[in-house]
């Protein structure tokens, strides 16, 4: 196990925060983020392996509920654009319903090679300003990062 910090974490991102910042929430940032950063690239791998090693490390994920491992990584700031980052760990299960406000921008890093987020694979899903979902991952085991603009998220009945 490697050893990482927040800080070390949040340099990791600072790529993809800086390539987001100002854009638009939605399918062409979608298709624009797995050009830029390809499921196979350097930046992709070294977030994954990122993740890996601060869950091992505890303080990634550090929480649980409803089959649920989470937590938020990085809280809004200047430094993020705004942007939080949480990362949650899921196998075969639906979450608890929610909006994006201001939409969502997702890193799908499956564990089981078939895993899927709300029926896509290894990659990124962008959603926009007042989509609402039940994130589910079906057919394995999958880490999940989102990046929500000013951390708002509403959960929903």
């Amino acid at each position: 196990m490697n050893t990482i910090s927040r800080e070390d974490f949040q340099q990791l991102l600072d790529p993809v925060i800086n390539f987001i910042t100002g854009k638009q929430l939605d399918k062409k940032l979608e298709n624009d983020l797995n050009t830029e950063f390809p499921k196979s690239g350097k930046v992709l791998n070294g977030i994954k392996q990122a993740c890996h090693d601060a869950i091992a490390a505890g303080w990634m994920c550090k929480y649980e509920g409803g089959g649920i491992k989470y937590g938020r990584v990085i809280k809004p700031a200047p430094e993020t654009a705004n942007f939080s980052v949480d990362v949650v760990f899921m196998k075969d299960l639906a979450g608890p319903h929610h909006k994006h406000p201001q939409g969502e921008i997702d890193l799908i890093m499956p564990i089981d090679d078939s895993a899927e987020f709300d029926q896509q694979g290894e990659g990124w899903m962008v959603k926009e300003a007042g989509s609402a979902h039940n994130p589910t991952v079906m057919n394995g085991a999958a880490l999940v990062l989102y990046l929500l603009p000013n951390g708002e998220i509403e959960f929903t009945q």
